[in-house]
């Protein structure tokens, strides 16, 4: 008997694998396979309640709070630098701005550095292990060793090795202030110290330099801020300066110590230029001074092998921490402490060059240093000589570190401000100087020596042909 063919039955319900297609006028101008992907898409949209609207993810606004002043004004004068073959007249470009002593400069690193980090990257114990958040032992009691003075003798439990002083900074910052605190901060200063506290949440009170006293504090200034001001934890000093070239008298630290013990705060002092003084000025860590003094005052040293030994990519810094006879720092080195494990570190390679560099006994490592002073010094004084020679620039010369500044006669030469004067110098020469503005102060320049003699004669020369162009 024939079988019968069984037709097909409708039904209602789709089966699972089958996608449905709708008719719809507003659909008629596309394809099936198009169709089908706009379904499917619509679907997937209702099964999972995403809003058609655009993706955005929200940045935190500790994020959006971290804004670097130097960045603002750099970025807007950088869009302008050409190469010289882009310009008619052929200058290439000249930069007295970054303070990196390593980029377009014959300055080497200290070849004890580099020895120290090769035979670390060959040892089984430094190959790629990771090492105590706070730092390895021999790098901790190396820089206690270096702390420590006749009066004041600290240990490794003292110190925290860090991602650079910049990391140290972070970290003690981090751990000083809370939102809504305030930190006293120096005027021309190093913006970084403002970035991270407010990043924070927290508030900073600048103090002013006086540039007609060797960029001393002015104290009067820092009385009213302390007599008009809340919460303040802390007061940061730069010694020598960035950017002022300045390094304090021992006199001066003692004033400062004395301010500090008056409104019982602990001093930041940032000594990452430590000992590249010029004769006659020397260089005093604030932490020795304070303990001839008695000791009253916690003092928090952070500093690093970055501009005294020419690395500063190798993010190899330190916190030593200098507490009073109260014991007044015990929560604050704690939390630095606990704050270094988020990081896990820094690294450890670089830490293996931080016993060879701090030590007296390593073969070289005083002549070297003695030579690079005595280049930096050089290279200052023929800088500072030849841009005094300016119509309408007066320089103040630098102390120490790698930073001169010099005032502007905005009315002179024709300019705005610092921020014009740059503008039109990198227009017109091609020269790329940092104008005041960036560190809190108008109507000056930084500039940095550490560029080979010749780099510094034709920017000089550049800056003074412009000067003699606009002078009125």
């Amino acid at each position: 008997m024939p079988r019968k063919t069984q037709q097909p039955q409708s039904s209602t319900m789709p089966s699972p694998t089958s996608v449905v297609v709708v008719s719809d006028p507003r659909n008629a101008h596309m394809s099936p396979l198009n169709l089908l992907r706009k379904k499917s898409q619509q679907h997937y949209q209702h099964q999972h309640q995403y809003p058609a609207k655009v993706w955005k993810c929200q940045a935190s606004c500790k994020s959006k709070r971290a804004l670097n002043p130097i960045r603002a004004i750099v970025d807007a004068l950088v869009d302008d630098v050409k190469m010289g073959y882009q310009r008619e007249d052929r200058k290439d470009p000249i930069s007295l701005a970054l303070g990196d002593p390593t980029v377009s400069s014959k300055l080497k690193p200290c070849k004890a550095a580099v020895d120290a980090v090769m035979r670390a990257v060959g040892s089984a114990n430094h190959a790629a292990s990771y090492v105590n958040a706070s730092g390895t032992p021999e790098a901790r009691i190396a820089v206690a060793n270096y702390h420590s003075y006749h009066e004041h003798i600290i240990g490794p439990e003292n110190v925290v090795i860090t991602n650079g002083c910049s990391g140290a900074l972070e970290l003690a910052l981090n751990t000083l202030l809370d939102p809504g605190s305030t930190v006293l901060v120096p005027q021309p200063g190093f913006p970084l110290y403002q970035m991270i506290a407010e990043a924070h949440g927290a508030s900073v009170c600048h103090y002013p330099l006086l540039s007609d006293q060797n960029w001393e504090c002015d104290f009067d200034h820092m009385e009213s801020i302390m007599a008009s001001t809340k919460d303040v934890r802390a007061i940061i000093i730069n010694n020598p300066s960035n950017p002022t070239g300045a390094v304090f008298s021992e006199c001066h630290l003692k004033r400062i110590i004395n301010f500090a013990f008056k409104h019982r705060l602990p001093i930041l002092s940032d000594e990452v230029y430590g000992d590249i003084t010029f004769a006659p000025n020397k260089f005093h860590p604030i932490a020795q001074v304070a303990a001839r003094m008695g000791r009253q005052v916690p003092i928090i040293t952070a500093s690093g092998l970055a501009k005294q030994f020419l690395v500063p990519g190798w993010r190899a810094g330190w916190l030593a921490f200098h507490d009073n006879i109260y014991g007044s720092l015990n929560d604050i080195q704690l939390g630095v402490q606990r704050l270094a494990q988020i990081q896990l570190g820094a690294s450890h390679l670089a830490q293996a060059a931080i016993p060879v560099l701090l030590s007296p006994s390593t073969p070289g490592v005083a002549e070297w240093k003695h030579e690079l002073k005595e280049t930096l010094e050089r290279q200052c004084m023929f800088l500072c000589n030849m841009l005094s020679h300016c119509e309408g620039l007066e320089v103040i010369p630098a102390q120490g570190a790698m930073y001169v500044i010099v005032k502007i006669d905005c009315q002179r030469l024709c300019v705005a401000d610092d921020i014009d004067f740059a503008r039109q110098l990198l227009e017109e020469e091609n020269v790329f100087v940092l104008p005041g503005t960036a560190f809190g102060v108008r109507n000056v320049f930084r500039v940095v020596f550490s560029s080979p003699g010749i780099v510094l004669e034709a920017a000089a020369l550049r800056i003074n042909s412009f000067c003699q162009r606009n002078a009125v």
